[in-house]
């Protein structure tokens, strides 16, 4: 007999036992909540969102935005919080560094209590200062530069971050990369933002080996022909090329590859599982390796629940599950933080301090999320978290069959 279908807003059993405890403890709170309080009962509770939902990156922004508005439809079918429906207030950056500017600079104004967003780096970076200076929460669901919350000491800090930064992305990449024996290492790093800060990561993970690239190259977006760099790359001796690339230029890279039939590995971050690298590149793209957080596989109750409740909202296959499922967790963990608040004050430093001491353990899409933050500890994310992936027939799937069997158990910050 088949296993049953969960329901599309129910996880497992256990999940959904935590998700009814936690409703009730928010009712609780509510009715010990000031006068204040009780008379916003009813009235909705703004979040921000940003996110490149037109535009070259649209590819991530779009399924981040959709894990967000998933988790906020669950939230608000069983109550929303402490009565209050959760409303969302969407800006579309477009990818753009200087209209992601201008659009938080509107949001700060409108009276959100947090934001959930960026998934360039670029564009974050130009941001930051925006929230960091009107002293209110910032959450990036994907967005992995590095520098991006280091800029502010953490103490004082407001820029969380749920993705895995580079930091983390770029030593577990070159760990894989050395035990499989591709010491000789070509970089080819976009000039973005996000190129920048992970070719600073990948030359540092590499010295961190007693390592060094044989062949660099830095291009800019909408670089349509890389072979005169591939021809160096190979001339230079290079055995794997490492790209980090924004957009769809990874997959230049490897249809230059194709072409000069220079048969070497392609390895990168979690972008090579984008589809402007996947179908750009198409047959090119097999066998590339990608580091990831998630992989759209049922491989247990949580992941199973979240893949058919996208299904059944949005009625197609996710382009970018690691997006989606870091914007869905993310909502989740501020609604959290929001239920430790007993005061009802939703002002940024008290949101901030909240987010900085989360008591109750989130089951999440991604990972058991256990004091993912701290006052010092603005990143959710730990090295142990993260699982090599390879794409396979137009897909990603586990790079290694021991990373599908320990992916059956969800795992916990380090």
């Amino acid at each position: 007999m088949p296993a049953a279908t969960p329901h599309p807003i129910a996880p497992d059993l256990h999940h959904l036992a935590l998700r009814r405890r936690q409703w009730l403890w928010g009712a609780a709170a509510a009715l010990a909540a000031p006068a204040q309080a009780l008379a916003q009962i009813g009235t909705p509770l703004k979040i921000g969102v940003i996110a490149p939902v037109t535009g070259n990156s649209s590819d991530f922004g779009t399924p981040m935005l959709q894990g967000i508005q998933l988790a906020v439809a669950e939230i608000n079918a069983v109550g929303g919080y402490m009565g209050r429906p959760l409303q969302l207030v969407i800006k579309d950056d477009q990818g753009a560094p200087d209209v992601g500017l201008k659009l938080a600079q509107t949001l700060v104004t409108e009276d959100v209590v947090a934001t959930l967003g960026f998934c360039n780096t670029g564009v974050a970076q130009k941001a930051l200062e925006v929230f960091q200076g009107a002293k209110q929460p910032l959450i990036i669901p994907c967005a992995t530069g590095t520098p991006l919350t280091t800029r502010y000491p953490a103490p004082e800090s407001y820029i969380f971050r749920t993705s895995a930064s580079d930091g983390i992305q770029a030593p577990f990449l070159v760990d894989d990369l050395v035990k499989r024996g591709w010491t000789k290492v070509a970089i080819f790093a976009d000039s973005t933002g996000y190129g920048d800060a992970g070719l600073k990561d990948i030359e540092a993970a590499l010295a961190a080996k007693n390592l060094k690239a044989v062949y660099v190259s830095r291009f800019a977006i909408g670089t349509k022909d890389l072979r005169d760099e591939l021809k160096a790359a190979r001339d230079a001796g290079a055995n794997v090329v490492v790209s980090y690339a924004v957009g769809p230029e990874s997959a230049v890279i490897a249809n230059g590859r194709k072409a000069l039939n220079w048969k070497v590995p392609q390895a990168g971050a979690w972008t090579l599982s984008f589809p402007f690298f996947i179908d750009g590149a198409k047959d090119a793209a097999e066998g590339a390796l990608t580091v990831q957080t998630f992989i759209a596989e049922p491989s247990n109750e949580r992941r199973r629940a979240f893949l058919s409740a996208y299904a059944t909202k949005y009625g197609k296959r996710l382009a970018v599950p690691m997006a989606a499922a870091q914007g869905y967790d993310s909502t989740y963990l501020l609604l959290y933080a929001l239920f430790g608040i007993r005061d009802g004050n939703l002002s940024g430093p008290a949101v901030k301090a909240a987010l900085e001491n989360i008591s109750r353990i989130y089951y999440g899409v991604i990972a058991t999320y256990q004091h993912p933050f701290g006052p010092n500890d603005k990143e959710a994310m730990s090295q142990n978290m993260l699982v090599m992936g390879e794409v396979r027939n137009g897909a990603v799937t586990f790079a290694y069959p021991e990373d599908a069997k320990r992916n059956l158990m969800v795992q916990r910050k380090k």
